[in-house]
């Protein structure tokens, strides 16, 4: 097949733009690198980009090299991030698309502590000792844009406080719900305050932590809902060595900003429960201190004598005892004491044995939590001495 001017005219601009976003026309992009220190950036980035997509440029990470700075950049449209990679030796600016499959594979399976990559108009080249590997190029001007924060208005959080604030409020959101607002964390801003919100309608966690304002804060009639996916990758993304975090609200997207990376999600749409109601009052009823890691253990070992059909546990509370007992006609019974400070009248509320372990499991075992539930009717609160509350709405159940 021969080849047409216009064929020429296009294939050279596609040249000239490649070469354009590799920084310059001739020497191609050179770097040396630590593969662990990539590989766990890499792998932290590559996290994003989608197994399948209609736009096959979504399955690669970007690599941006400039002459102080080495950038990962992913995104499925809907979650991005960049991540600066140190370690880094750069002897030629430019830019790569990096298959996630086959490049995450090299970095992966290699045994290599240095690896050399170059990347030019026709492709990649990654060397270690004794291995080469060649991969096609992608152009990267099809790639698209990241989110970068820039943002003057913004709010500080401690980077181990938005940690726990992600584990201890992602595990009860519902990403399988037709309510789309419950597929994600609700954050609220209030005086100097952050308050972070997971529920699936069953069950409901929050925590608040205190978060310092640069400039506006973010507006408190905005409802801000971030993806469950995005609030995984940001704790994963936050080092626990990092000082702060700046978060902000940029049109429709929340922004996280680290020492190393920068998130951004799509926030979602949609009516979210006022979860101040949902905290009922637990005046009169049980309200005492249990040891977590005695709970825990005691709730799983109730569990086992339970089933899909029959899942719930009777939490009883009385003079000096908690008993927990779980009965299912295929599996059996079960019934498990735990010596407790309580000399009230005897009460029994039936909760869902997987809501209590995913509460207990996020937090540290040698600590105590303060359990309180009014009557069997009611819904039963959990609470720590740090900012952190949990409530499970009890299970009917036949007797």
């Amino acid at each position: 097949m021969s080849t047409t001017l216009e064929d020429q005219s296009t294939a050279d601009q596609h040249e000239t733009t490649t070469s354009r976003l590799a920084g310059k026309a001739g020497p191609s992009m050179k770097i040396s690198c630590d593969r662990e220190q990539l590989l766990h950036a890499f792998q932290t980035v590559a996290s994003v980009a989608p197994s399948r997509s209609p736009k096959p440029i979504l399955q690669n990470v970007k690599l941006e090299v400039t002459d102080q700075t080495v950038t990962l950049l992913a995104t499925d449209l809907e979650v991005g991030i960049r991540h600066q990679v140190t370690g880094i030796d750069i002897q030629s600016p430019g830019v790569a698309i990096l298959s996630v499959a086959r490049f995450g594979s090299i970095l992966r399976e290699s045994t290599d502590q240095t690896l050399h990559i170059e990347s030019d108009a026709q492709g990649t080249t990654i060397r270690g000792e004794r291995s080469q590997f060649r991969l096609p190029a992608e152009n990267p001007a099809e790639f698209p844009q990241v989110t970068a924060f820039e943002e003057t208005d913004f709010h500080t959080v401690p980077a181990r406080l938005l940690r726990e604030l992600i584990r201890r409020t992602a595990f009860a959101t519902d990403n399988e719900s037709s309510r789309y607002a419950l597929g994600g964390v609700k954050l609220e801003v209030e005086a100097d305050q952050l308050t972070a919100i997971g529920t699936d309608g069953r069950r409901l966690a929050k925590m608040t932590g205190p978060v310092g304002t640069t400039g506006k804060a973010i507006d408190a009639d905005q409802t801000t809902i971030i993806p469950t996916r995005a609030m995984t990758l940001i704790e994963r993304a936050v080092d626990p060595t990092d000082d702060e975090v700046k978060i902000a609200v940029k049109g429709n997207e929340f922004l996280v900003h680290t020492a190393r990376a920068t998130i951004s999600a799509r926030m979602l749409e949609g009516r979210y429960p006022d979860w101040k109601k949902v905290f009922p009052d637990s005046s009169g009823g049980v309200k005492l201190d249990l040891a977590v890691g005695a709970t825990l253990t005691a709730v799983r070992q109730a569990q086992i004598a339970t089933s899909d059909e029959s899942r719930g546990i009777d939490f009883t509370f009385g003079e000096g005892m908690l008993v927990l007992s779980g009965k299912a006609a295929e599996v059996g019974q079960s019934r498990v004491e735990l010596p407790i400070g309580y000399d009230g009248d005897e009460l029994t509320v039936t909760l869902d044995p997987r809501f209590a372990v995913d509460f207990l499991k996020v937090l540290d075992a040698d600590k105590t939590f303060t359990f309180a539930v009014k009557d069997a009717e009611s819904a039963a609160v959990c609470s720590t001495d740090d900012g952190y509350g949990y409530v499970i709405m009890p299970l009917a159940r036949d007797r």
